[in-house]
């Protein structure tokens, strides 16, 4: 069992930046992959930036260049931080843990394990 709790969301204007945080606990999720998912209403969950236990990491296009995933072990937690940030960034963010991510790093069914959610959203 793994509990991933995530917190950083707010309003934030075009262009500013932001960090998200999640911490993370549980038997042996050091050996995970862990990512970032976002969701709009009516939409489906879209993976954005995920990393394994081996520090590969993998980004949603649209996003590559801007967002930079990364754990601290140390701390147990997952950050995702966010620049040049656009109204299009607004949404609901999860963090999620999977056991294996090989049939796909950013696919949604991979992951079993997910927080609550943190709303950011971007302001034009």
């Amino acid at each position: 069992q793994v509990q991933l709790v995530e917190s950083g969301g707010e309003t934030v204007q075009a262009g500013g930046s932001l960090r998200l945080s999640c911490v993370v606990s549980g038997n042996n999720y050091k050996r995970y992959c862990l990512g970032w998912f976002r969701q709009v209403p009516g939409k489906e969950r879209d993976g954005v930036a995920t990393i394994d236990n081996n520090g590969r990491t993998v980004y949603l296009d649209s996003v590559k260049g801007r967002f930079t995933i990364s754990h601290d072990i140390a701390k147990n937690t997952l950050y995702l931080q966010m620049s040049s940030l656009k109204p299009e960034d607004t949404a609901m963010y999860y963090c999620a843990a999977a056991k294996d991510c090989s049939g796909g790093y950013l696919k949604r069914d991979e992951y079993t394990y997910w927080g609550q959610g943190t709303q950011v959203t971007v302001s034009s």
